[in-house]
């Protein structure tokens, strides 16, 4: 029903830290703004979005579009690349201030992602318990998710499970995650 890789860390602790830095200080975070329900909301967790295009991605009732990636982005999806064996064009970063900011049980499967495509989630900062849940059987697995560590969802991964990051109100440092997507819509930068 779906195939999850746990690579561990893939970047040792000084690189993981020295990244961490850089992308807290670097990337052009926004707090996420979701729709449910017709209602507007802002999250706590901050986010930026990054692509080879100006890809549009929606979800939650918003829709972002991607930025150009910078130099840092690029050297951590080469290495996942060589890693996984596949391609990357957009990536997603969170930014989980502390432990008091998580996600709720979801899927990714947003129409603009390919379809049964690899996700390849690199996390930074605080080590955090990831869930994973069947949609149909309820069956649990949970991995902690280590600085500098990569996790893989592929295959019938997202029509088949769900996944979460809980609320841990003892983690007081921040937490970076950078999930490496596989867009189908691609739509050009404009010319400056």
């Amino acid at each position: 029903d779906g195939l999850v890789d746990y690579y561990g860390p893939i970047l040792n602790q000084k690189e993981a830290d020295d990244f961490l830095e850089v992308l807290l200080e670097q990337l052009p975070w926004v707090q996420d703004e979701v729709h449910i329900y017709g209602k507007r909301y802002f999250t706590a967790r901050k986010m930026a979005w990054f692509g080879d295009q100006a890809y549009s991605y929606k979800y939650s009732g918003t829709t972002r579009v991607a930025s150009p990636w910078n130099t840092p982005l690029l050297e951590i999806k080469q290495r996942i690349e060589a890693l996984s064996g596949k391609t990357f064009n957009a990536c997603l970063a969170n930014l989980y201030r502390d432990g008091s900011q998580g996600m709720s049980w979801h899927s990714d499967a947003e129409q603009a992602l390919e379809k049964h495509g690899y996700i390849a989630s690199l996390s930074l900062g605080a080590e955090r318990r990831f869930d994973l849940r069947h949609i149909h059987n309820k069956e649990k697995v949970s991995v902690l998710l280590e600085h500098g560590s990569l996790l893989v969802m592929r295959g019938k991964t997202q029509d088949h499970w769900q996944h979460q990051l809980p609320k841990n109100a003892r983690i007081k440092i921040p937490r970076v995650n950078l999930t490496f997507r596989q867009m189908r819509v691609q739509i050009d930068f404009p010319e400056p």
